[in-house]
């Protein structure tokens, strides 16, 4: 698909994207922002948020170790839940920050397309599924239950 086509579909989300050499990045800000997780908490992350309804897009890039980029709103008033997350390991994309999106010649895809997702969750719907998860880490539990928000 032509890269102006692909463009055009994603700043119908609101995005503000750029297209590079190399395919097209979206532009992070107030409006949008991406948490990236690694390991273990990118898959318990993603256990999470299927079993309570909550995923939004997510970007899985490949390599050696699991990587998921969550795409999340709500960074302006989420200092703490940035925080804890930072804590936790896991890199919030923030204030203009590029995130290349998945693209043929890119080692990325969409795991959980745009289109396929029924909201893009706030940053603290992210940070409170990182905490759900290392709570059972801590416990030596494997299952992820339902948890009402």
């Amino acid at each position: 698909m032509a890269t102006s086509i692909v463009a055009a579909d994603y700043r119908r989300y609101g995005w503000t994207i750029e297209s590079t050499g190399d395919g097209i990045d979206l532009i992070t800000g107030p409006e949008i922002a991406a948490v990236e997780l690694t390991g273990a908490v990118a898959a318990g992350v993603r256990r999470y948020l299927r079993a309570n309804n909550m995923s939004g897009p997510v970007i899985e890039v490949h390599g050696a170790q699991r990587r998921e980029i969550h795409l999340v709103v709500g960074v302006a008033k989420a200092a703490r839940a940035i925080e804890s997350l930072r804590a936790a390991g896991a890199i919030v994309h923030g204030d203009g920050t590029r995130v290349p999106l998945p693209d043929a010649s890119r080692a990325a895809a969409w795991s959980v397309m745009p289109r396929e997702a029924r909201w893009v969750p706030p940053v603290v719907a992210i940070a409170a599924a990182v905490r759900a998860v290392g709570a059972m880490d801590r416990k030596g539990g494997r299952r992820l239950g339902r948890v009402a928000c």
